[in-house]
């Protein structure tokens, strides 16, 4: 209850209460929104922490098991601070263009990101000889390409999930994962529809304090996962050497009750031939 506390005040200060104008809301939100002052919608922030907790224990879950989640946020207030925390936990994520197919069309990305791959290669393999001209024209064309496609490169497949700051602004993105089955989290302002996303966090997704607050809650919940899943990846391991381990001693004491019953055999049969002398 103090930890809930805590956060509360920890949101309250951040501003993640703070809604968009009235005339500008989603009749949806209506179960998220505390109180209107000043024109201006004030979300419910005990429905913020019960959205925030649920997303981040289903995110805790998707990363013990492996999977990868895809953070985007293409706003300007949104950029670093979701490419930090996305590179923190070694996750997919784009932060400067949504491509269109970059889910549903998935196979043709990954071809631009091996094209972007091989002209790297080009360019730091000495062996080649580019002329300056040309030398130019790639790195101009692996920059552009990695300004877009850099945050994607390890991605080898489809996400399982999508973590999205502001699900309006990122709608082509939305409409894809749904299209594909892919559960979507997302940060959902006043002006949202909640119903669009499958684990819906009501916050000012617009405020850069409310982005990072929400946004470090969930990488932390991801890391914990993480932890987990090596913790019980080394008690398997460990497990397996303690088998092993158990399987030699039992082999060694099968040896070493043979060798002590042969002694004996021989003793017997020296004691039954001098008792007939």
């Amino acid at each position: 209850m103090s930890d809930n506390t805590s956060l509360q005040q920890q949101l309250l200060d951040a501003g993640v209460h703070f809604g968009h104008l009235r005339k500008k809301w989603n009749p949806k939100m209506l179960p998220y929104i505390f109180a209107e002052k000043k024109g201006i919608h004030i979300i419910d922030l005990n429905k913020t922490i019960d959205g925030l907790t649920e997303a981040a224990a289903a995110m805790k879950q998707i990363a013990k098991s492996g999977k990868k989640i895809l953070f985007v946020a293409t706003k300007k207030q949104a950029k670093e601070i979701v490419s930090e925390c996305a590179a923190k936990v070694n996750m997919p994520f784009v932060t400067d263009r949504w491509l269109g197919g970059m889910l549903t069309n998935f196979g043709t990305i990954r071809k631009s990101v091996k094209k972007m791959q091989s002209i790297e290669k080009m360019l730091e393999d000495s062996s080649i000889s580019i002329n300056k001209k040309e030398r130019l024209t790639l790195k101009r064309d692996k920059d552009k390409m990695e300004k877009v496609l850099g945050g994607i490169t390890q991605m080898s497949r489809t996400p399982a999930a999508l973590f999205i700051v502001d699900i309006s602004h990122e709608h082509i993105a939305l409409a894809e994962a749904k299209r594909l089955g892919i559960t979507t989290f997302g940060m959902v302002d006043t002006n949202s529809d909640p119903s669009k996303v499958d684990f819906p966090i009501p916050a000012n997704d617009d405020a850069t304090k409310s982005i990072a607050i929400i946004t470090n809650y969930i990488t932390a919940a991801i890391i914990e996962g993480l932890q987990e899943k090596e913790t019980e990846k080394d008690k398997m391991e460990d497990g397996d050497d303690e088998g092993d381990d158990s399987v030699t001693v039992m082999q060694d004491g099968a040896e070493g009750g043979d060798d002590e019953k042969s002694p004996r055999k021989k003793a017997t049969g020296t004691r039954r031939t001098t008792a007939k002398k």
